[in-house]
């Protein structure tokens, strides 16, 4: 006897972004996202709504940051004006998401109020 085949799982894709520098994590914060998000460069295809795990290492902290969330904004590949193609992923409204928000916040201090261009916006 043969078993039916097992539906797919739908598992959250697994996302890293290394930011070294200030400018950088600035260009890939997304404060104007309820409850913070993040832009990360990727080819991998996603829609939005899709639910994505991230691990975020920032200046040089060596202590990673998991953090769950989900597509809210995708940048194709040759979009306008030359922006990196991937995704902006809004942190998940638990203590991880709110952990992750208040530590970018407090490294980029004033750098939040800078009218530079960044990578969604």
């Amino acid at each position: 006897m043969t078993e039916a085949p097992k539906p797919p799982v739908n598992r959250p894709g697994v996302l890293s972004l290394n930011i070294k520098e200030k400018a950088a994590l600035y260009a890939s914060y997304m404060p104007f996202i309820k409850g913070g998000g993040i832009f990360i460069p990727t080819a991998k295809p996603y829609k939005l709504g899709d639910e994505v795990f991230m691990l975020l290492s920032l200046l040089d902290d060596p202590a990673k940051i998991a953090v769950s969330g989900n597509v809210v904004w995708i940048t194709p590949g040759g979009a306008h004006n030359n922006h990196q193609q991937g995704v902006g992923v809004q942190f998940s409204a638990n203590e991880a998401g709110a952990q992750a928000r208040n530590k970018i916040e407090g490294l980029l201090g004033g750098y939040l109020q800078s009218s530079r261009t960044t990578h969604t916006m």
